[in-house]
């Protein structure tokens, strides 16, 4: 390992002690972290539309640790699929990428968890009268992403609360799936994380309806090799040092993120 004594903050000079963070020798020979992304989660990660450039909060928080680390970062795009087998083989020091902490995902990466999220109903804001609270999606098609956990916490959900009328699932490629099926009429409510919908019925105001609070508590993490013992503190201490500047807090404002913010950076908190 090689160590560092570091500063800096995003965009001012935020006055304060440096701090001492310890990377591996090959990050720190090679000077950047290769990070895998798939850029089609905003505000999380996407590409601008006007420029074709990376940007969201994963890229602006992503850019703000890498400076933090006194490393540049090397975003890779992936496929969902390939996140896991890219740790696995070396292809990448890191996945920051809306990436959710999940205790089964634990034995193949460690999580540094910072941000806090939620799978959440929405309906189309022109039907939202037929609900008027979660009870009504009972005996309803509601739709969500297949490659994540929200089909278990959606069937769970139902469960505790449907009885013997339960929700009739319906899997989709994606969010930007789910809620083109939902505005063509063929489900009558989504699911996605609440970390995304302030940003979506911003860009489409008058559309979609929040219904009802998460279903679910669960973390967003920057997952990393689990034998990288001193690469998962220094992202500790790099997030540390932003929430502490103020840098992680005008992010979570910028994109829309206020109620997602976590206080300190934890490891593996997912369940």
């Amino acid at each position: 390992m090689i160590r560092l004594v570091i500063a800096g903050a995003l965009g001012m000079i935020v006055a304060g002690p440096a701090f001492a963070v310890e990377l591996p020798a090959e990050i720190a020979k090679r000077g950047s972290i290769k990070v895998a992304i798939v850029p089609n989660y905003p505000p999380m990660e996407f590409r601008d539309p006007a420029t074709n450039a990376l940007t969201g909060f994963d890229i602006d928080l992503g850019e703000a640790l890498g400076r933090k680390l006194g490393v540049k970062l090397e975003w890779e795009e992936t496929s969902f699929a390939q996140f896991m087998p890219s740790i696995a083989s070396g292809r990448v020091d890191a996945i920051l990428s809306g990436f959710t902490d999940y205790a089964t995902r634990h034995e193949a990466a460690t999580f540094v968890d910072y941000l806090r999220s939620g799978p959440q109903f929405f309906v189309q804001q022109s039907r939202a009268a037929e609900f008027k609270d979660m009870a009504a999606l009972c005996g309803r098609k509601v739709g969500a992403s297949r490659r994540t956990m929200f089909p278990d916490q959606i069937a769970a959900w139902s469960a505790a609360h449907c009885g013997s009328n339960p929700i009739v699932f319906v899997g989709t490629e994606g969010s930007a799936d789910a809620r083109t099926q939902l505005k063509q009429g063929r489900i009558d409510a989504a699911v996605q994380g609440n970390e995304t919908l302030p940003y979506i019925m911003n860009q489409e105001p008058g559309v979609y309806a929040p219904l009802g609070q998460a279903i679910a508590a669960q973390f967003t993490g920057i997952a990393l090799p689990v034998k990288e013992k001193a690469l998962h503190q220094a992202f500790v201490e790099a997030l540390d040092a932003l929430i502490a500047d103020g840098t992680y807090r005008a992010l979570l404002a910028k994109w829309k993120l206020n109620d997602n913010g976590v206080e300190k950076a934890t490891i593996n908190a997912g369940q």
